[in-house]
């Protein structure tokens, strides 16, 4: 099915590259200030888009496709569980969620990283504002549909054996 394994990673890896891209220029031009949800949203993407490149760089044989296809399922499963916090905290009632805290830098600075991760999952009120839309679907929603295509193309691609070039002879 899917046949040029190398092609289709360096193809994931520049998506991921794509989504980063867009996520600065919503950041820097748009204003759009990222919350910490989407900062770690950012930091699985490339992850994702790293995984994908190891993929392609390498491109594997028998066994070692498999394992690229486990790390690509599982960095997009990473990505997509953030995101899906972010939505589900996206769509709580308006003041079932703490104010705003301190900024991610000085969390970062203060606090241990388990519990960092912790509080940022929580999510604040910060993390609840939806800034941005397209077709009706904020930024997480597309970070999560992403992230599953990516995984998915990901593992069929180096899962699947690889074809021989040439005739079949029965």
């Amino acid at each position: 099915m899917l046949q040029n394994t190398r092609l289709i990673n360096f193809a994931g890896f520049g998506a991921c590259v794509a989504l980063l891209a867009y996520a600065l220029y919503s950041q820097y031009e748009l204003g759009l200030e990222p919350c910490p949800l989407c900062i770690f949203q950012r930091i699985a993407i490339a992850a994702l888009g790293l995984v994908y490149l190891f993929a392609a760089l390498h491109n594997p044989r028998g066994w070692g496709r498999r394992v690229y296809a486990f790390l690509i399922g599982l960095t997009a499963l990473v990505a997509a569980g953030v995101a899906g916090r972010h939505l589900y905290v996206q769509h709580l009632p308006p003041g079932s969620l703490p104010s705003c805290g301190a900024p991610l830098e000085v969390l970062l600075k203060f606090t241990p990283v388990t519990q960092l991760i912790r509080k940022v999952l929580t999510g604040s009120g910060e993390c609840s504002e939806v800034t941005w839309r397209f077709l009706g679907l904020a930024m997480p929603a597309w970070v999560l549909i992403c992230a599953l295509v990516l995984g998915g193309v990901g593992l069929l691609a180096n899962s699947s054996p690889p074809r021989r070039a040439g005739f079949a002879i029965r």
